[in-house]
């Protein structure tokens, strides 16, 4: 019998100074247009860009009326490619989101209708207001980018990505998104309440700045394509591997956590450094990267024990804790 020999797959060519600087120079104009609308709320912007350069999906989390809708719309109108808006209500059916076999008489044959979940950029509106049947529903198109139905499987279009809103899980008529569910999101972010000056600005232009629908397009759905791939190129050292993995697996150990980070929030984290040193237009990522999208990547992804929850500890308090207990490699990070 003869024994099939598999050599291991040739490492990715590392990505050129061009096309990094290509992407750097997309990412910042996003960011740009975005924040004609969304004020003051450049850092969370740009965790959102880092989102969409990694093809993963978007959580946003905060209370009623602080933009998190305005600013998933944002970046959707900033691009030109498909998009579709679902607002999730408790009457919220599976199918309503992922499509639906009927059969057609006049040919005798069963067809499916594709749902708004096939779309490059799907906005999900309050997520947590619907069912748990029907959060559940966006399980496999979120990890596997294809929906199955009937026994058929359809691909959704790339590049994929969810964001989805959600009011603060102690408001009235919400459902807690399951721990599969959330595992999911590649981030969850909180825009917060503007400060002062933004506000203001916010209210003194209010019958003047541009709207929503005037944004200019800045990139196509082909462009973001590309830049995702060259963001995968982007080097990691085998120091700075090393040091992802021991801050994932501290969230494993602290007494406060009763499941920490599982290897998913490796993956995910690794994909969002290297599209955050990619948006800043190096080749190699930094531990830096590593620290500043720790808490946006894997605090949603911690379960914490009652009596941390009860003392008033967050995910966030603890990936901070799990990055001060890990030594930050010195040399050779870049690679």
């Amino acid at each position: 019998m003869r024994v099939e020999q598999h050599q291991p797959a040739a490492p990715a060519a590392p990505a050129s100074a061009e096309s990094v600087a290509l992407l750097a120079q997309c990412f910042h104009a996003l960011g740009d247009n975005i924040e004609r609308v969304v004020k003051g709320k450049r850092d969370t912007v740009e965790l959102a860009l880092v989102c969409l350069f990694s093809e993963g999906h978007l959580l946003i989390e905060d209370v009623p009326g602080t933009g998190k809708t305005t600013l998933a719309r944002c970046l959707a109108a900033s691009l030109e490619a498909s998009w579709h808006r679902v607002q999730f209500t408790p009457d919220l059916l599976p199918s309503d989101i992922t499509g639906v076999t009927i059969y057609r008489q006049n040919t005798g044959t069963f067809e499916f209708l594709p749902g708004p979940v096939f779309a490059n950029i799907v906005l999900g509106d309050e997520i947590n207001r619907a069912s748990p049947k029907t959060q559940s529903s966006m399980l496999e198109v979120m990890e596997e980018r294809q929906v199955t139905a009937d026994g058929s499987t359809h691909p959704v279009p790339r590049p994929f990505m969810v964001i989805a809103t959600q009011n603060s899980v102690d408001m009235g008529g919400t459902y807690p998104l399951p721990e599969a569910q959330l595992d999911r999101f590649l981030m969850q972010v909180t825009l917060g309440y503007p400060d002062h000056a933004s506000e203001v600005a916010v209210l003194s232009g209010a019958g003047s700045q541009p709207s929503i629908e005037k944004l200019p397009t800045i990139a196509t759905g082909q462009h973001i394509a590309e830049f995702i791939q060259v963001a995968r190129q982007i080097q990691v050292a085998p120091q700075l591997y090393d040091y992802l993995v021991r801050v994932v697996a501290a969230t494993r150990e602290l007494p406060e956590v009763r499941l920490g980070a599982s290897p998913r929030g490796s993956v995910a984290l690794l994909r969002a450094v290297r599209a955050r040193a990619a948006s800043q237009g190096r080749t190699y990522a930094l531990p830096e990267d590593v620290k500043a999208l720790a808490g946006p990547v894997l605090a949603h992804r911690l379960i914490l024990t009652p009596e941390a929850e009860l003392s008033g500890r967050s995910g966030a308090d603890v990936i901070a804790e799990a990055l001060a207990t890990v030594p930050v490699p010195q040399a050779g990070a870049q690679g």
